[in-house]
């Protein structure tokens, strides 16, 4: 990293719907001299907005805001791309002379960020061949099965309806030879940051976890998740990549406006629990990390903001 060595900057992490954002507006109001990197694979699509609970335009023009709104929804996004950006973003905000606050819960996404990942390449013809197979009936299950087969470590840790990343590790498999999961020497090994930056995790009870997600979609459907997903990918649009339509929220109500999951009630019930099943992974992959500060309350997390700072101060 260029600019000032003496910079230290803060990751803070925890499962979706703990309140990062507004802890992290909070903590970025008080300081001022902070810049805020969003660490979400999928907040970087433009148009993603309601299902992915961005911040708002109102936030994001008083606290500059980086990766959100980079990429068309057409588009496939990858963990190495990301990290490149992030990590330009990171860059430009040290030579500002500020510091970066990234904020994010996808956990592969915050490692290949602070840690020296790398990443294997790409065959897009093996991996489109493969896609293919996951698009028959069963088709995702038998892949999973095959993955669970060939690299049980890393069929622990996608989700087994997650056909994009299912994919990519059988093509990294097949491409290299070498199981998907030996591409990764720093995700069970928590040595130095690959830049000066300090960890703090938001922690909440389960049951008010589970709650805050349950508000939160139905705050989505208020807010127009529907509509949102008819005009990005509804008849006579572009419509969206493979990686987007992954995005739960996406997905399901995907599933309902092409006739699969006639009820939308039904089809936002599967969202909750399918975000509630993500939290749980998310929160086993962070608390295996020694280098995270965990702050938690059962009330509002923006009034961990005075904990946070002490977090950064250290």
């Amino acid at each position: 990293m260029t600019g000032v060595p003496s910079t230290t900057h803060l990751a803070l992490v925890g499962p979706t719907a703990s309140g990062k954002s507004a802890l992290a507006l909070a903590a970025a109001r008080i300081l001022g001299d902070v810049e805020i990197v969003s660490v979400d694979s999928m907040q970087v699509y433009r148009g993603l907005d309601v299902g992915t609970a961005k911040p708002s335009v109102t936030d994001r023009a008083e606290i500059p805001h980086h990766l959100i709104d980079v990429a068309d929804p057409q588009e496939e996004w990858s963990v190495a791309r990301f990290q490149e950006a992030a990590r330009a973003a990171v860059a430009g905000i040290e030579a500002r002379g500020r510091r970066a606050l990234l904020v994010g819960g996808t956990g592969l996404y915050v490692q290949a960020v602070i840690d020296d990942l790398c990443f294997p390449g790409e065959d897009l013809e093996l991996r489109a061949r493969l896609q293919a197979r996951t698009e028959e009936p069963g088709g995702v299950a038998a892949a999973y099965e095959e993955l669970a087969r060939l690299d049980p470590e890393a069929a622990g840790r996608i989700d087994p309806h997650n056909a994009r990343r299912i994919v990519r590790a059988l093509e990294v498999i097949r491409l290299t030879g070498r199981p998907f999961s030996s591409f990764g020497p720093g995700l069970q090994r928590y040595g130095p940051t690959a830049f000066p930056v300090a960890m703090a995790g938001v922690w909440l009870p389960r049951d008010v976890l589970n709650r805050r997600i349950e508000a939160r979609v139905a705050t989505m459907r208020d807010e127009g998740l529907v509509d949102e997903v008819r005009r990005l990918a509804g008849p006579g649009t572009p419509g969206l990549s493979r990686t987007a339509r992954q995005a739960i929220g996406y997905r399901e109500v995907l599933a309902h406006l092409e006739g699969e999951e006639p009820s939308l009630d039904a089809a936002l019930e599967v969202v909750v629990r399918r975000t509630r099943s993500f939290a749980r992974r998310q929160r086993m992959w962070f608390r295996r990390d020694p280098r995270i500060t965990w702050l938690g309350t059962s009330r509002e997390p923006a009034a961990l903001a005075p904990s946070l700072l002490a977090t950064w101060s250290r």
